[in-house]
């Protein structure tokens, strides 16, 4: 695990393979980040929902590449004027599909369904030796 700062515009999370605590750190990582540009201590109840959501979203995208994409390879979190864009890269080439219903007798499958409601924008797109699945937020800046 690396971790590259920048403090003004992002960050970026390096992870092994077979990274065992992957989502935890990512959402340690994001919680730090979030601190570091004073969305905490968040202001009040709206601002803390927004970074729960954040933390979520982050935990959803990095779970769904430890289960479909051989396992989160890195983690970046952009700052964009009044937002933040967050990108999980993994190994797989396999693209994320977002289906309307999760099937009724498997358990999951609702990780892209909450990502598709609380984002403002998601997406996948194909890397060389893998892929990167990415989202866009409001965020409450400081």
């Amino acid at each position: 695990m690396h971790d590259r700062r920048s403090p003004e515009q992002g960050r970026v999370l390096v992870l092994g393979a077979g990274d065992e605590n992957a989502v935890t750190r990512c959402r340690d990582f994001t919680r730090r980040a979030l601190t570091d540009w004073g969305c905490l201590p968040a202001p009040d109840a709206d601002a803390e929902e927004e970074v729960e959501d954040v933390l979520l979203l982050v935990s959803e995208l990095v779970a769904n590449a430890r289960l479909h994409g051989s396992g989160p390879t890195s983690l970046v979190l952009r700052r964009a004027g009044d937002g933040l864009r967050v990108e999980v890269t993994d190994r797989s080439r396999s693209l994320p599909v977002l289906e309307p219903r999760p099937h009724p007798t498997r358990p999951g499958g609702h990780g892209l369904l909450i990502v598709d409601r609380l984002a403002r924008a998601w997406g996948a797109e194909p890397l060389d030796g893998g892929k990167r699945v990415w989202l866009e937020v409001s965020a409450p800046w400081g």
